[in-house]
């Protein structure tokens, strides 16, 4: 995922206990006179791994509470308190596209990066706006009982004739245009540069009607594995962590990390919020080693401060998107592109959709 890392120390975690440098964390931190701050999440199992790993760190080294607020992302609503000047959310998590276009449209402040070491983060985590949070992947995931032989990636996601039966895939047009041309040999580091012009969408949509007779479409990010598990489909895409859920319960399902597409969700301060040094401090935390490799521990996303990954051990490591193992042959979302041209692909999907 990160072409510079290409080799990793043996993990700290072996040396030194978390309990330790949880207290280094706290000592890190001055006392911010029981600032209590409001943190904007996306709730469910993230939420949770957040609450263990960042809400209770922060509260335990400053003595401010940390009342979380859920959402769906909506930035209207961030939108409307900037605008009104009356912001009482003091940190959201962001998807990539809404901070992107939440930066420019001036919803979220600027950053501080002298409170935080640039060297100690994967490239796509340095942002303007915010930093990056944790990892997220959409990948090939199969059940392992199911299937005699793994599928090697998505050029074996097409092959009904190798593996018979149904196929899982999101309806819509993200992903699954990468996932096609990527079916059809075009190399993860070309997708896009391929996708960009109007030969390589045609050639993504031909590549899709071969598959077409054989698709179970998904729309919910539970679906996949209830697919799996059901044997309603042979192979999947789906969110890495669904699948690292259904495994976390027992089932025996099984992700191919060839070809996946990762993507990364952001701190970010709204534009005027009440508490911005407490905000920073609680980011300034949250985007250190040890609380990083917590929320990990807790959830298969992966940490996106290199040291972080120092921390954890293999059986861990081998659960996220941004292991070097995991993400050697991986492409980040690209958001700018499905901003450009994502409206006219997407209504393209539905009219094939629809045939």
């Amino acid at each position: 995922m990160h072409k510079k890392q290409t080799t990793h120390r043996r993990p700290l975690n072996r040396l030194l206990r978390p309990a330790l440098l949880a207290a280094a964390t706290a000592l890190a931190l001055p006392a911010l006179a029981q600032q209590a701050i409001t943190v904007v999440n996306f709730g469910g199992a993230s939420g949770v791994a957040q609450k263990k790993a960042y809400f209770d760190a922060y509260e335990k080294a400053t003595g401010g509470q940390v009342t979380q607020v859920e959402y769906n992302g909506e930035q209207s609503r961030i939108k409307a308190m900037v605008e009104t000047k009356k912001v009482t959310w003091d940190v959201v998590e962001a998807e990539g596209p809404d901070i992107n276009r939440g930066c420019d449209e001036g919803l979220f402040e600027r950053l501080d990066w002298s409170q935080l070491n640039k060297a100690d983060f994967m490239p796509e985590a340095i942002h303007e706006c915010g930093v990056g949070t944790f990892v997220w992947s959409t990948v090939l995931a199969y059940h392992g009982d199911k299937l005699a032989t793994p599928p090697s990636g998505w050029a074996d996601f097409w092959d009904v004739e190798k593996f018979p039966g149904k196929r899982g895939l999101r309806k819509g047009a993200r992903y699954n245009l990468e996932f096609a041309l990527m079916a059809d040999g075009v190399a993860v580091k070309d997708v896009y540069k391929v996708l960009r012009t109007k030969e390589g969408a045609d050639r993504a949509f031909n590549k899709l009607t071969e598959l077409k007779p054989h698709i179970q479409w998904w729309e919910a990010g539970a679906l996949p594995p209830q697919f799996l598990v059901a044997g309603d489909v042979v192979m999947t895409s789906a969110f890495s962590g669904r699948i690292d859920a259904a495994q976390r319960e027992g089932q025996n399902l099984q992700i191919t990390w060839n070809g996946s597409l990762y993507d990364l969700d952001y701190w970010t301060m709204p534009k005027g919020g009440p508490n911005i040094e407490s905000a920073m401090k609680f980011i300034q935390l949250a985007s250190s080693p040890e609380p990083q490799a917590e929320y990990a521990r807790n959830i298969s996303y992966g940490p996106t401060n290199y040291k972080a990954m120092e921390l954890l051990d293999e059986k861990v490591l081998a659960q996220l998107p941004s292991s070097p193992a995991n993400s050697k042959n991986a492409t980040l979302f690209n958001s700018e592109f499905w901003a450009d041209q994502g409206e006219a692909l997407e209504k393209r999907f539905s009219a094939w959709a629809a045939q």
